[in-house]
């Protein structure tokens, strides 16, 4: 059994960085793709961005990209999801899911964390 434990979310202002972290445990990261995935309040979960633990490939969402870094740490089963140029706009829950695949959409993860609060405001 996969299980995923995230840290690092916070409150902080429009411009600030925050890293966010996803510890992986009951599998190789090399043998997964882990995605992190936000859910504003009234909102439909959206993808954010996912690496392959394989090949270290990454994907990003367009509102994301060029501000967020995904990285792995795989001495330590770890994802990372490095946000920089904080928007109000990114104010969420921001899960981290792992599948078998990547891929950006929720319903192939199997495999998920509690959620990290994360709130840009000024």
């Amino acid at each position: 059994q996969v299980q995923l434990v995230e840290s690092g979310g916070g409150l902080v202002q429009p411009g600030d960085s925050l890293r966010l972290s996803c510890v992986v445990s009951g599998r190789s990261l090399t043998r997964l793709a882990v995605a992190w995935f936000r859910q504003a309040p009234g909102k439909e979960r959206e993808f954010a961005a996912d690496i392959s633990g394989n090949s270290g490939h990454t994907h990003y969402a367009d509102s994301v990209k060029g501000r967020f870094t995904i990285s792995g740490e795989y001495a330590r089963n770890t994802v990372f999801l490095q946000m920089n140029m904080l928007k109000p706009e990114d104010t969420a829950v921001y899960y981290c899911a792992a599948a078998n695949l990547r891929t950006s959409r929720p319903s192939d993860y199997d495999f998920w964390g509690q959620g990290t609060q994360v709130t840009v405001s000024s």
